[in-house]
């Protein structure tokens, strides 16, 4: 059994581990706020379900995704989470965030931030062109021509593999947009952001993407 670890216990946390659970995964809920804030949610969640610090979580599990403020990647676990695939679901909202020079300038990608920020993790990016409520609702099985598409990005083949992997347990197809330097491609403004797509619509909607500067 594959144990899920999320950090970061919001909209998108709390979906993706309501997915998860469905498809059989057992899953490991963190937040900034500490275990016992977290209760309800675990009750919700249901069986399969625990509360626990980042720390924790980082460390009982196979997987991790990361769903917290932009702002907040440099307070995560980097010791716990050394040696494990981090799913980075974040995106860049400067109201939220502050000002970031590299992400204005088109320098770097958030995903590029959080790898840098985890220097002995293997980020890839995932989930964060979806709306979080889409997440549980929209999976469907393998071959239907309907199924949504999420794109990834990564610096490692092998760990985008697993990510895939995960995508296809809980209902979505995936497509590569190369490294993390390409995550770009699915940020905000983007034509297929919060948009369901199915991959070949993904694959030909990609390649007209311009990047564009997030205000």
């Amino acid at each position: 059994m594959t144990t899920l670890g999320i950090i970061g216990a919001g909209n998108i946390g709390f979906n993706v581990a309501k997915a998860a659970i469905a498809a059989g995964y057992d899953v490991v809920i963190a937040n900034s706020r500490g275990p016992a804030t977290l209760a309800a949610t675990v009750a919700e969640l249901g069986e399969g379900t625990r509360a626990a610090t980042a720390q924790e979580a980082a460390e009982a599990s196979d997987l991790i995704l990361v769903a917290v403020p932009l702002g907040k990647v440099d307070s995560l676990p980097a010791k716990e989470l050394a040696g494990k695939i981090v799913m980075d679901a974040g995106n860049y909202y400067p109201q939220r965030d502050g000002r970031i020079a590299e992400l204005d300038a088109n320098q770097a990608t958030t995903a590029e931030l959080t790898q840098r920020a985890l220097p002995h993790s293997t980020v890839v990016k995932a989930f964060n062109h979806i709306n979080a409520k889409d997440i549980p609702a929209h999976g469907k099985p393998a071959g239907d021509p309907a199924r949504r598409a999420l794109g990834i990005a990564g610096d490692d083949h092998a760990a985008k593999a697993v990510v895939v992997s995960f995508l296809d347990a809980i209902g979505f197809d995936a497509v590569d947009l190369g490294a993390l330097a390409e995550s770009w491609r699915i940020e905000r403004d983007t034509p297929t952001y919060g948009v369901p797509v199915t991959r070949s619509e993904l694959e030909q909607i990609l390649p007209g993407v311009e990047r564009v500067t997030q205000g």
